[in-house]
């Protein structure tokens, strides 16, 4: 009997399934999610503490959709420090101005109303007001973000056209056609994330105002889904029918950490909180929290 069941529990050993009992790495819990999803997937992420990373298909180019406005956000910066513009600023709107889909100003305001393009900024970050997102880039060009960034090495973060004006504002109808409003990797997202925590971007003062503006974004279906509600997060998200996409610093007891998730050719295509990516983005905060707890316990 004993031999009996002496053999049975040598069988047991050494069938144990492969991970269990050990403490999976980063890219063990994120590798399942991103194949599982019906869709194109890019992942990044780094501890900016430590610089501990994982990258999954994280130079793939993809579209941005309304993400591409943090980047706007770091050139009007930009144009600020060197002045070329104002935070200060007025803004008019204009009736022919409003365009549909997310923000405030083309529900909610008149024609004629005025206020500082800081506050055009905010709206484009917290509400991802298209409108707003289009007087700015009156202001700054709509090739001025593109070129900046390739030349601080990030060649294909690049908006493309004005919201919802793709057929008429396009700089690059090859590439709107292609990404929609915007495209980026990943990689490029999670390093311009890093730059910003760092305050490498424009300059310190500027970096820490633009963290307080996305800790603000209003969008709580993607990184933050799953998260602690104590769990700081500046972020940006982007949403049309087939792409989903979030990037921000999440602040960790570990120490902050940058993520990415990028979403293309979605199978649901739902405007839902509940869409598939959106909780595919979620999953991926969520792993990312729980790798990093488990990780400082020890």
């Amino acid at each position: 009997m004993l031999v009996r069941l002496l053999a049975c529990i040598a069988v047991f050993v050494l069938f144990v399934p492969e991970g269990v009992g050990q403490e999976n790495t980063l890219a063990q819990r994120l590798t399942p999610l991103a194949q599982s999803h019906r869709g194109r997937v890019a992942i990044a992420v780094k501890h900016l503490d430590n610089s501990e990373s994982c990258y999954l298909n994280a130079d793939e180019v993809l579209p941005t959709a309304s993400l591409i406005k943090f980047p706007v956000m770091i050139e009007v910066y930009q144009q600020v420090l060197e002045g070329k513009i104002k935070l200060s600023d007025m803004v008019t709107l204009r009736e022919q101005d409003k365009v549909p889909g997310s923000g405030i100003l083309t529900y909610h305001f008149s024609e004629g109303a005025t206020f500082p393009l800081k506050d055009a900024v905010r709206l484009m970050i917290v509400f991802s007001d298209n409108t707003a997102t289009n007087l700015i880039l009156d202001r700054i060009g709509i090739g001025s973000t593109g070129a900046r960034m390739a030349a601080w090495g990030f060649p294909n973060t690049k908006i493309h056209a004005k919201v919802f004006l793709g057929s008429t504002t396009s700089i690059d109808p090859e590439r709107t056609k292609k990404y929609g409003l915007g495209s980026t990797t990943a990689r490029e997202m999670v390093g311009l994330l890093e730059k910003l925590h760092n305050g490498q971007l424009v300059n310190a003062e500027s970096c820490k105002a633009m963290v307080e503006t996305m800790k603000k974004c209003d969008d709580k279906a993607k990184l933050k889904r799953f998260l602690p509600e104590k769990i700081a997060v500046a972020h940006k998200t982007g949403t049309v029918s087939n792409v989903k996409t979030d990037a921000g610093i999440v602040y960790l007891p570990s120490g902050p950490v940058a993520i990415c998730v990028l979403t293309n050719d979605n199978e649901d295509r739902r405007f839902v909180e509940d869409n598939a990516a959106n909780v595919l983005i979620g999953k991926v905060a969520k792993e990312v929290y729980d790798y990093f707890r488990t990780a400082q316990a020890k």
